[in-house]
């Protein structure tokens, strides 16, 4: 059985995504940060179908914690599977702001760096001992990089850079046979930066070419379907999954 670690599992594309990768066969690690409740529900769930999963605690935002954490990955594989390795790490976790330049603070900024580039960064760094040669790095990127959208400058910015990170990522790695690519999902239906009013809702609608917004489970599948062998050929690439918004 291969395994996978979520961060940021418990809600949104994170949720969908540890479902989807259960669903495949794969045992899922997911961390949460603020919301046990909610983890336990999503692993509660994994298991309720015959998979396997559990939850751990983790705030991407403060990589002086990720030592401690490499620690209870290390005990978590070993005590439920048996295992001292893990196969993918899906980095996913993150928050939305919606703060243009003129007003966005230093604090916000540092804030949005900590958890969507520089977390990534040093979270691969100190669980790639844990990897399994032949193993995959997914990271979570977003079409916000692609397409300049008023008020998400710092986010995008380091959405954009998590996806050059992520081909370095693929050059440094290859010799372990570790592919890395990153998924930039368009406008989805989650609670990220606060959700979606009915207005801007149809607003985006109206500029994807499937007349819809996306559900949490159009990324989860991809998710699932990249980290799968069928995509093993699949490495350093940036692949948007947002129903054709604005091309």
């Amino acid at each position: 059985m291969n395994i996978v670690i979520i961060t940021g599992g418990s809600r949104g594309i994170g949720a969908s995504a540890a479902r989807a990768c259960a669903q495949a066969g794969m045992g899922v690690i997911l961390t949460y940060n603020q919301n046990p409740d909610a983890a336990r529900s999503v692993v509660q769930n994994i298991e309720e179908a015959g998979g396997q999963a559990t939850a751990l605690q983790l705030d991407v935002g403060v990589s002086t914690s990720f030592a401690a954490f490499h620690d209870a990955v290390a005990s978590t594989l070993q005590s439920k599977w048996q295992r001292a390795d893990f196969d993918a790490l899906v980095n996913n976790a993150g928050y939305g702001l919606y703060s243009p330049i003129p007003v966005v603070t230093e604090e916000q900024f540092d804030g949005l760096f900590n958890v969507h580039l520089k977390g990534p960064f040093f979270l691969t760094q100190a669980l790639l001992p844990l990897m399994a040669d032949g193993g995959h790095i997914l990271n979570m990127a977003s079409a916000t990089s692609r397409v300049a959208t008023a008020g998400v400058a710092p986010y995008a910015a380091f959405k954009g850079g998590l996806e050059v990170l992520t081909r370095y990522m693929a050059k440094e790695f290859g010799t372990r046979r570790i592919r890395a690519n990153s998924i930039a999902p368009g406008a989805i239906r989650t609670e990220l930066g606060g959700g979606l009013n009915d207005e801007f809702e149809a607003m985006l609608a109206g500029q994807t070419a499937l007349g819809r917004v996306g559900e949490a489970d159009d990324v989860g599948r991809v998710v699932a379907s990249l980290l799968s062998d069928a995509n093993g050929w699949i490495n350093a690439q940036s692949i948007e999954v947002s129903g054709g918004y604005l091309i």
